[in-house]
């Protein structure tokens, strides 16, 4: 994907952020005018609303549906505003194109799917429209089904491509709605270098008090820009109404964030990033001598028969260790994933040797 377009030709994303906001579903004509007239006295271009809205369970609201487009398109006589919504299937695609919507994105359900992603792609290719398409990231963490999905849409013809990072489905409680797991989108840029990347704090953060750090943190990172819940009465939205803001509220976010100055001098950088570097250096000649250490218990375990694993004493260790490394200011669950990955890489090494004839 080494030759993408811009998403819009006459918006400059590289001034960040750049910002999608909008209700996660509009309810009706007036909610939608007056969230977005709203929205643009504050500078917010491109509009965003669920028409379609895919749920769990049935029986849910669902969105308006094809009545919806109409309003949105009354927004862009309105304001002026770029208009955004979901599609899922190529009638999404027809009647989103028909109604002169400016920017699709695909949501996770969707992108999860390869047939579905491949209907969508097949259907936009097929209007010869040369449209925006944004995807989110699948529900679960992975990363090449992300990057499939881009993919379908760029071999369909489809180069004005970006992705939303909108976190990860998780069991249990958390503190957020979808765990972010910041390696992945990050991984996605280094993979895909040229390709937009936005954030969607509502969704990550499923709380609306947790919009500005989320949002604080993927600037911090380098995100081109967000996508964010905006309703001009929340606490009546017809869905998720916890996580959206006023256009009010919106405002007084972005205007607080913090934007790093990417133009300043780098030779303080540069001598941390060589200590970086050395340390790093160093941590691998420590693994190194950690696993040929782990090889030759192997080597003991095979000569006594004695089994690789052995549960009491790795319980024990890490234990320890994750005590260890909060006394010292990090996290537990950092420690537990570094000697978890080590733990199994010596487990590997042990069971070669054990079935070495």
């Amino acid at each position: 994907m080494k030759d993408l377009k811009p998403l819009f030709d006459n918006i400059d994303i590289t001034r960040r952020p750049m910002v999608i906001a909008g209700p996660c579903s509009a309810e009706t004509e007036q909610q939608v005018l007056d969230t977005a007239m709203a929205l643009a006295a504050n500078g917010v271009k491109i509009f965003r609303a669920g028409v379609w809205k895919p749920r769990t369970k049935p029986g849910g609201f669902e969105g308006v549906g094809v009545e919806a487009l109409a309003w949105l398109r009354r927004v862009k006589e309105t304001t002026g505003m770029l208009v955004a919504t979901e599609v899922a299937t190529k009638a999404h695609v027809d009647a989103a194109i028909d109604h002169g919507i400016d920017l699709l994105w695909i949501g996770a359900r969707t992108s999860a799917n390869p047939f579905a992603m491949q209907e969508v792609a097949d259907a936009i290719a097929a209007r010869d429209c040369d449209i925006p398409v944004l995807v989110k990231n699948p529900v679960n963490p992975d990363l090449e089904l992300w990057i499939g999905a881009l993919e379908r849409l760029y071999n369909a013809g489809i180069h004005r491509l970006g992705a939303i990072h909108r976190g990860f489905s998780a069991y249990g409680k958390h503190l957020y709605r979808n765990m972010p797991q910041w390696h992945i989108p990050i991984e996605l840029r280094r993979r895909v270098a040229n390709l937009p990347v936005l954030n969607d704090p509502s969704h990550i953060g499923g709380k609306r008090e947790l919009i500005a750090s989320i949002s604080q943190q993927a600037l911090d990172m380098g995100f081109d820009g967000f996508i964010i819940e905006s309703h001009c009465d929340p606490d009546q939205a017809w869905s998720d109404k916890g996580q959206q803001v006023t256009p009010e509220v919106l405002d007084f976010i972005l205007s607080t964030l913090v934007i790093r100055d990417s133009t300043s001098t780098t030779e303080s950088l540069q001598q941390l990033r060589k200590q970086i570097d050395n340390l790093d250096n160093e941590l691998l000649e420590i693994l190194n001598k950690r696993m040929r250490v782990a090889c030759e218990i192997g080597q003991y375990k095979k000569e006594h028969r004695m089994p690789v694993v052995q549960a009491g004493r790795y319980d024990d260790l890490m234990s320890l260790r994750v005590k260890q490394a909060q006394e010292m200011g990090m996290s537990p669950d950092f420690m537990r994933k570094v000697l978890s990955a080590i733990h199994e890489e010596s487990v590997r090494r042990q069971l070669e040797i054990l079935n070495r004839l």
